[in-house]
C-alpha cells in the first residue's frame, strides 16, 4: 500500500508537476470532557442496583453506560444499556435520573418485565428461513439476544439475522430480523440505513440523486448507504509536503444545505463541484459492488471522502491513500475546467482498488498499468452510470478539458498517440516514460478487446483502432473485457506485474472466467499481440 504522501499524490489524473502549496487552516482543538461525568455515571449504575425493581432488573443482567447529560441546574441524565446473561437486551435500554447532589429521581423505560432464563426451541437453521425476504440475502447465520421492542415490550429470547437487499426505489436496505427462538415467529424487523433522499445539480453531471446524512437542521452531503462517504470543500487551500511527511493538509468542510438539494450546475455556487464528486464516487461505489461484489474500496464496506476546489488554479486530480481520498483541482480556466467529471472521480477512487489490490509501483511498466488500470475501470463506470450528461465512451477526461487544450479529450483509448504523447504499441522504451503514457499500451489493449480493431461509432463518438501486426482483433464485449482486468488485477498481478506479466494474468483470468480456448481466452492473446505484447 502506498503510505507515502508524496507518491500517493502521484497517483494524479496527468503528468504535470503540483502546484505551490499554502498552508491549511488550524483545526479547532476538541472540547474537554466535564470532570463530572465519571462520577455521574458512577452514582447512575449504583442506583441501578439500588432500584432493580424500577429498572426490571434481576440477577444475571449488567448495565452499561453509553451517554451522560447534565442540564444547567446540575440533574444528570445517564443512559445505559443492559445485557442478560451476556446476551444483548434489545429495548432494555433506560435513563436513570439524578440530582445534583446525585440523589435519585426516577428512570425512563420501556421493558415491562424481567427477562427470564429460556433455552431456544427452534434451531438458528430453521429461524433463518423465517427471516428470510424476496430479493433480499442473508448476510449470518444469526445470534442470540433478548427481543424486548415488540408492542407489549415484553423480553423474549431470540434469533436475529441480518440481510441485505435493495427497496422498490433502489435505495440500499439493511434488516435485522428478531425471531422467537421458542416459536419460530418473526418479532421484529429493523431497518437499519436511515436515508435522507436529495439531489443536486453538478457541473458535468446534471441533476442527480444524493443520500444526504441529517445534521440538526440541515443536510450534509455525506452518504450513509455507501460507507459515509462525503464531499468537502478545500477552500482553494493546499496541502504542504515535505518528502513522506505532511505538516499540513487542506481542510475538507462538509458541504451542508438547508434543505435536501445541494449545487445549481454554476462554478458560482462551490457545492456544484462537490455535487459531481460525490455522485461519481456514489456510480463508482454502486460500480464494484454490484459488478464484482466489491463493497468500497477495500471491500470492507467503508466509504472515502473527496476535496474539491483544491488550491489555486490546480488543473489536476489526485488519490492520496495517507487519506484514503480523492482531491480535485478547480482546473486553469484555459486548458482545464474543474476536474470533477464522472470519468476523472471514477479513475481516481480506482487508484485506490488498486493499492487495496495489485499495489502496481506507480513507475516503470507497472506504474503505466496502475494508470490504465484507473482509465480502464473509468471507462467502465461511465458506461455503467448510464447518464445521458456523462456519456459512456472510450475518451478520458473529455468533459474536463477547454478549447485551449487544443485536443478534445485528455486520453484516447482507441488510439493512444492521439494525445501526441502515449504510444499505441508496446516496445523497449515504454518503461522509461512517463505513467499516464505508457499506460496507453493497456488502455489500446482494453479497447481493442471490448469493441475490436477498426472504424466504428459507439455513442455518438467515432474510433478507429490500428494493430501493430495488421490483423483484425473481434472485441467481445465492454463486459467481459471489463471483468477479465479486474480478476487479472485482484487475483494475479503483483506489485512489480510489467506488460509481459499482464498478458499473463489476463489470460490466467479469461482461463477462469470462460476456459481455456474459449472465444474470451482466444480474444485476451489476440487483443494483447494487437499491441505487440507477445
Amino acid at each position: 500500500m502506498r503510505t507515502s504522501p508524496r507518491l500517493a499524490l502521484g497517483a494524479a489524473l496527468l503528468a504535470a508537476p503540483l502546484a505551490a502549496a499554502v498552508p491549511s487552516a488550524a483545526s479547532a482543538a476538541p472540547a474537554p470532557t466535564a470532570p463530572a461525568l465519571p462520577l455521574v455515571a458512577n452514582r447512575a449504575l449504583g442506583a441501578a442496583g439500588a432500584h432493580a425493581g424500577d429498572l426490571k432488573a434481576a440477577t444475571d443482567q449488567k448495565f452499561q453506560v453509553i451517554g451522560v447529560s447534565v442540564d444547567r441546574d446540575g440533574t444528570s441524565h445517564t443512559r445505559m444499556t443492559r445485557t442478560f446473561r451476556n446476551l444483548p437486551v434489545l429495548g432494555g435500554d433506560v435513563v436513570v435520573h439524578q440530582s445534583r447532589s446525585g440523589a435519585y429521581q426516577g428512570t425512563s423505560l420501556t421493558l415491562r418485565s424481567a427477562p427470564s432464563p429460556t433455552a431456544p426451541k427452534v434451531p438458528a437453521s430453521k429461524a433463518k428461513k423465517a427471516a428470510a425476504a424476496k430479493h433480499y440475502t442473508l448476510r449470518d447465520g444469526g445470534a442470540l439476544v433478548v427481543e424486548a421492542r415488540t408492542a407489549d415490550h415484553q423480553p423474549r429470547l431470540a434469533w436475529r439475522f441480518r440481510t441485505e437487499g435493495k427497496k422498490a426505489d433502489g435505495t440500499p436496505s439493511r434488516v435485522f430480523t428478531s425471531v422467537d427462538a421458542l416459536t419460530g415467529k418473526v418479532l421484529f424487523r429493523e431497518e437499519t440505513i436511515k436515508t435522507d433522499a436529495g439531489d443536486g445539480q453538478g457541473l458535468y453531471s446534471g441533476t442527480v440523486p444524493l443520500q444526504l446524512t441529517k445534521s440538526g437542521t440541515s443536510y450534509q452531503m455525506k452518504d450513509p448507504t455507501r460507507g459515509n462517504t462525503y464531499t468537502g470543500d478545500a477552500q482553494n487551500k493546499a496541502d504542504i509536503c515535505f518528502l513522506t511527511f505532511c505538516i499540513s493538509r487542506a481542510p475538507t468542510v462538509v458541504f451542508t444545505s438547508s434543505t435536501t438539494h445541494f449545487g445549481d450546475g454554476t462554478n458560482a455556487n462551490r457545492a456544484s463541484a462537490g455535487v459531481d464528486a460525490q455522485y461519481g464516487t456514489n456510480e463508482t461505489w454502486d460500480f464494484y459492488k454490484e459488478v464484482f461484489g466489491r463493497t468500497g474500496i477495500k471491500g470492507d464496506g467503508k466509504g472515502s471522502s473527496n476535496r474539491v476546489h483544491y488550491d489555486k488554479n490546480y488543473a489536476n486530480a489526485f488519490w492520496d491513500d495517507s487519506c484514503f481520498c480523492m482531491t480535485y483541482g478547480d482546473g486553469d480556466g484555459t486548458q482545464l475546467g474543474p476536474l470533477t467529471a464522472l470519468d476523472v472521480a471514477a479513475h481516481e477512487m480506482t487508484h485506490g482498488v488498486t493499492s487495496a489490490t495489485a499495489n502496481l509501483t506507480y513507475s516503470g511498466e507497472s506504474g503505466g498499468l496502475n494508470e490504465a488500470t484507473s482509465d480502464i475501470m473509468a471507462a467502465a463506470v461511465e458506461f455503467y452510470a448510464g447518464n445521458p450528461a456523462e456519456r459512456g465512451d472510450y475518451l478520458v477526461g473529455e468533459r474536463v478539458v477547454l478549447p485551449g487544450f487544443g485536443k478534445p479529450a485528455l486520453r484516447f483509448m482507441d488510439r493512444p498517440s492521439k494525445d501526441g504523447k502515449s504510444p499505441d504499441f508496446w516496445s523497449a522504451d515504454l518503461k522509461n516514460l512517463d505513467v499516464h503514457y505508457s499506460s496507453g499500451v493497456a488502455n489500446h489493449f482494453y479497447y481493442l478487446l471490448s469493441e475490436g480493431s477498426g472504424a466504428k461509432t459507439i455513442n455518438g463518438v467515432s474510433y478507429d483502432s490500428p494493430t501493430s501486426n495488421g490483423q483484425a482483433v473481434a472485441g467481445i464485449g465492454r463486459d467481459a473485457a471489463t471483468r477479465i482486468w479486474y480478476r487479472a488485477l485482484t487475483t494475479y498481478m503483483t506489485s512489480s506485474t510489467d506488460y509481459k506479466g499482464a498478458r499473463t494474468a489476463t489470460l490466467n483470468a479469461a482461463k477462469d472466467l470462460y476456459g481455456a480456448g474459449s472465444t474470451q481466452y482466444n480474444a485476451v492473446a489476440a487483443a494483447w499481440s494487437g499491441v505487440n505484447v507477445n
